[in-house]
């Protein structure tokens, strides 16, 4: 069981913004880790198949987006969402989708998502190695609860969801603090 565990330590490749930059691609190359995003605070990680996929655009990023204030009231200080998906697609999903909360984190090469014990081949779909849907609360880089979707498996021939969606995680935070 992952709970009680460290995330693990990797090197993201990330693209950032940087105005001194001029043309039509005012962005760099930034190294990131795993520390730049999970230590020192509380945040919930979600993790999906992948960018512009149906339940991920209509449902699952959106609502942890609308919901982000909700998780805050919980002492959540970020909300991230983690793909196998480079950075450059995932800048792109994120203008699509208006994030203003939610931050997107790219596992381009799936480093994360294989030392998480998530990654999944869904090449049934196409898509080649991607992560399996999750979410977890994870506090100063150890992880506090984990929200695994059901049938985990290679080449899935369903994409569960409700487990790792964001309603389910705020009752289960709300449950604990009413506790």
């Amino acid at each position: 069981m992952l709970v009680g565990r460290k995330v693990p330590e990797v090197t993201f490749r990330t693209r950032v913004r940087d105005d001194s930059i001029e043309g039509p691609n005012p962005f760099r190359w930034e190294n990131k880790t795993s520390s730049d995003y999970f230590a020192g605070k509380r945040v919930v990680l979600f993790s999906l198949p992948g960018a512009f996929t149906p339940t991920c655009s209509t449902f699952q990023l959106p609502d942890f987006e609308r919901l982000f204030p909700e998780f805050q009231a919980e002492g959540i200080d970020d909300i991230y969402c983690v793909s196998v998906n480079d950075a450059f697609v995932m800048n792109a999903w994120g203008k699509s989708q208006n994030l203003v909360n939610v931050k997107l984190i790219p596992d381009g090469s799936g480093e994360f998502t294989r030392k998480m014990g998530m990654l999944v081949a869904k090449d049934n779909l196409g898509f080649g190695m991607r992560s399996w849907r999750y979410a977890a609360v994870i506090n100063d880089g150890v992880i506090e609860k984990f929200f695994e979707e059901e049938g985990y498996a290679d080449n899935c021939e369903t994409d569960p969801y409700g487990v790792s969606a964001p309603q389910n995680i705020l009752e289960n935070l709300r449950a604990k603090a009413a506790a």
